[in-house]
């Protein structure tokens, strides 16, 4: 499983350790992704994903999982999150609304 948000897309980052003798060795900054559960309105179901806790504070702010992505433009969407779309807008689209 990549160490990747689905939401905003944040991935591992490398850089330096330097010591106080001014030594570099490699190293890596891992995201602080977080595995949750969030209910989809519109599919009626809880949707599992693995996001980090800047995507989760974005979707809490835009009003829920479903207005985040119906109101995102699809540019700025990773594939993960363009499929999740695509099922919102089918489940939206059979029950009517």
């Amino acid at each position: 499983m990549s160490k990747k948000c689905l939401i905003t897309g944040k991935g591992v980052q490398a850089g330096n350790n330097v010591s106080h003798s001014n030594r570099k060795t490699r190293r890596r900054f891992m995201p602080n992704l977080q595995e949750v559960a969030i209910y989809s309105e519109i599919l009626e179901a809880p949707v599992t994903l693995r996001i980090t806790n800047h995507g989760l504070r974005t979707i809490e702010k835009n009003g829920g999982l479903d207005l985040y992505l119906l109101n995102t433009p699809v540019s700025k969407l990773t594939a993960e999150s363009k499929k999740l779309r695509a099922r919102i807008e089918g489940a939206k689209a059979a029950k009517g609304l």
